[in-house]
């Protein structure tokens, strides 16, 4: 199941509150710039992953997961669906406890890597849908 209501209510209400959101940049037209403007309204730390490196919504930008110099307790992420298990693979190394796949990000053999190490995983789901309802 992509989005199981245990892991979802666990992830946004028992881990950590420092998400890394892959794919977050300045660009407003963005569903990911809204989606790390309502993570921050309920408390979370959102650390944007670009290449660009931006600082966003007041956080130090990264240019990727391995260079963020602390620890992330959430890796939500904004990439096609192609490129997000590799991502996956990269929270897994990071010693992140959960990863996110948005809404129409959907990779079933990354899903799969990313339990069998332990991380909490959700697929084609949307924090900023989901925390509201709890």
């Amino acid at each position: 199941m992509y989005g199981d209501p245990g892991t979802i209510r666990k992830i946004l209400t028992e881990l950590g509150d420092t998400w890394a959101v892959v794919g977050l940049s300045n660009n407003q037209d963005r569903a990911a710039y809204r989606v790390a403007e309502v993570l921050q309204r309920y408390g979370k730390r959102v650390i944007p992953v670009h290449p660009k490196a931006e600082a966003v919504h007041g956080e130090q930008g990264y240019a990727s997961l391995e260079a963020i110099p602390f620890k992330v307790d959430v890796v939500d992420v904004f990439v096609n669906s192609a490129l997000a298990g590799a991502v996956a693979d990269e929270a897994v190394a990071k010693g992140a406890e959960a990863v996110w796949f948005q809404l129409n990000v959907v990779d079933e053999a990354a899903a799969d890597r990313t339990r069998a190490a332990g991380l909490d995983m959700v697929m084609d789901r949307c924090p900023a849908i989901e925390i509201p309802a709890l």
